[in-house]
C-alpha cells in the first residue's frame, strides 16, 4: 500500500483514516466502521489510491454504505466511483460539480464528471445509521463557499476534512480567511478530542491553534505574488507537507495588478 492508514477505535465505532501519498495531494479518505456496515467520506483525487481504499475497505468484510462527498473539489471526489455505493453530498455541492466538465486525475486518466456526480442529498442535522447517531452539518465560507462537517457526538469525533488539514498546506484560492475563522470559531469550544482532516493525518484539538497561526502567516503574504507567496510559506512552514497545494491554488486565484 502506498498511503497510509491510521486506526482509531471508538466503542462500537472505528475509524480508519487513509492519508495518500504526496501525488495524491495527501487527500485523506475517513472510512467510519459501524457494527455492520463502513460508511466512506470523501473519495480520493487518484483513481490508484481510491483504488487502494476500496481495497482496503473490502479486507474488513463488511459493505460499504455510502461515499459522503464533503465539498465540490475535486480531489475530494474524482475516485467516487471506485467505491460502488451511493454518493450523497450537500444539494450545494452537488449542483456546483454538476457544473464542471470532465476531469483527469493525477494520472492523466480522464474521469467523466457523470461517473463522479452526488445522487443522494445530505440532510442537515442527525442520523442513526446503524444505531450510531451521525451529526451533518453545513458550514459556508472558508476553503470553499459550501463544506459538510460530520461529527459523531457520542464518541466526540469530528470529521471536518474541507476546514482542517494537519500539517499540510491549506488550499486557499478564495482568500477568504475570514470565513475560515469564523468555521473555527463556531467548532473550538465543542468537546471534539479527535478531528478528522482533509488533508493530512488525524489530530486533535491543538489543531485548531495551528490552523489559526497557518491563517494568519497565510494571510500577512497574500498580497504577494505567487512565487513569493509560496517561498514565504514554505519557508514558515517547511515540515508541511501539500505543496503542490500552494501552485494549484495560486493558478485559481488571480493576482493583483500592481
Amino acid at each position: 500500500m502506498k498511503g497510509k492508514v491510521t486506526v482509531i477505535r471508538k466503542g462500537p465505532i472505528t475509524v480508519h483514516s487513509y492519508v495518500a501519498p504526496p501525488d495524491g495531494l495527501e487527500v485523506t479518505t475517513q472510512l467510519i466502521e459501524t457494527p455492520k456496515r463502513i460508511i466512506a467520506i470523501d473519495g480520493q483525487y487518484a483513481l490508484e489510491y481510491a483504488d487502494e481504499v476500496v481495497a482496503y475497505a473490502r479486507e474488513l468484510g463488511k459493505p460499504i454504505d455510502r461515499l459522503i462527498v464533503t465539498h465540490a473539489h475535486p480531489d475530494h471526489f474524482l475516485g467516487a466511483e471506485r467505491f460502488g455505493a451511493p454518493v450523497f453530498a450537500l444539494p450545494e455541492t452537488i449542483a456546483a460539480i454538476a457544473s464542471m466538465d470532465d476531469m483527469t486525475d493525477p494520472s492523466g486518466r480522464r474521469v467523466p464528471v457523470e461517473a463522479v456526480m452526488p445522487t443522494q442529498k445530505v440532510v442537515v442535522g442527525t442520523d442513526l445509521i446503524d444505531g450510531i447517531p451521525f451529526s451533518f452539518e453545513h458550514l459556508r465560507g472558508g476553503e470553499t463557499a459550501d463544506t459538510l462537517i460530520v461529527a459523531l457526538p457520542e464518541h466526540r469525533v469530528l470529521i471536518a476534512q474541507g476546514l482542517v488539514s494537519n500539517r499540510v498546506h491549506l488550499w486557499l484560492a478564495d482568500r477568504d480567511f475570514a470565513g475560515w475563522r469564523a468555521n473555527i470559531d463556531k467548532l473550538v469550544n465543542r468537546r471534539y478530542d479527535t478531528i478528522l482532516p482533509g488533508h493530512g493525518e488525524p489530530t486533535d484539538r491543538s489543531v485548531w491553534n495551528e490552523l489559526r497561526d497557518y491563517l494568519d502567516k497565510a494571510e500577512g503574504f497574500a498580497d504577494a505574488d505567487p512565487e513569493t507567496y509560496k517561498a514565504k510559506m514554505v519557508e514558515r512552514f517547511p515540515d508541511y507537507g501539500g505543496v503542490a497545494l500552494l501552485d494549484l491554488a495560486s493558478s485559481r486565484h488571480p493576482h493583483p495588478t500592481r
